[in-house]
């Protein structure tokens, strides 16, 4: 899971596999497969990198 925040300033847990859509309209919108919206402060390039970064820690690649 990654951590967002909401525009009111509280955090939210997000499981980052259900992101569906994200889009800048200048807030970033995060869509879910369930349906649900929540508008976060993060930009999608940061969303993107707190996803990779949760990743890279949760399966790391053994050589």
């Amino acid at each position: 899971m990654i951590q967002l925040t909401r525009i009111n300033g509280t955090v939210l847990l997000v499981n980052e596999k259900f992101i569906e859509i994200a889009e800048q309209t200048p807030d970033t919108v995060v869509t879910m497969q369930n349906g649900h919206r929540y508008i976060v402060k993060e930009t999608i390039d940061e969303i993107i990198e707190k996803s990779a970064q949760f990743r890279r820690e949760s399966f790391p690649v053994i050589q």
